[in-house]
């Protein structure tokens, strides 16, 4: 990747004032199993995430996403979050990729789905 292209993008990777940002005051708090990285400042002030990728922040789990928003002020990797027992484990989410979900019914499906008891009647004049 070019000096240029890292100095003017930011969707495919940390700019360069990110990264630089990153080297000279961050401090790298965490990972998560899809490999992003979380860092803080030192005085604990700023916190951020550099993606592995493109950057696509459903990609963060919600314990670190707890974390980086301040809603927990320990990260995942000190104190984990207990797991309920009704909860699904986390995944990205899949919008706009060829694992996204499309229902009986959706446009991506072919538009038709069984007919409802409180399915929709219009008005028309003839009835």
């Amino acid at each position: 990747m070019s000096l240029l292209s890292k100095l003017l993008t930011w969707w495919n990777g940390p700019t360069l004032a990110t990264a630089m940002f990153t080297r000279s005051h961050g401090r790298e708090v965490g990972r998560d199993g899809l490999g992003n990285i979380y860092y803080e400042t030192a005085d604990g002030s700023r916190r951020w995430v550099i993606y592995p990728g493109e950057n696509d922040s459903s990609r963060v789990p919600p314990e670190w996403h707890l974390w980086l928003h301040r809603s927990r002020q320990v990260p995942p990797t000190e104190v984990p979050l207990p797991a309920r027992p009704w909860e699904r484990p986390w995944r990205p989410n899949p919008t706009g990729t060829p694992l996204a979900e499309r229902p009986p019914g959706a446009l991506e499906s072919g538009g038709r789905r069984a007919r409802a008891t409180a399915d929709y009647r219009p008005w028309t004049p003839e009835a």
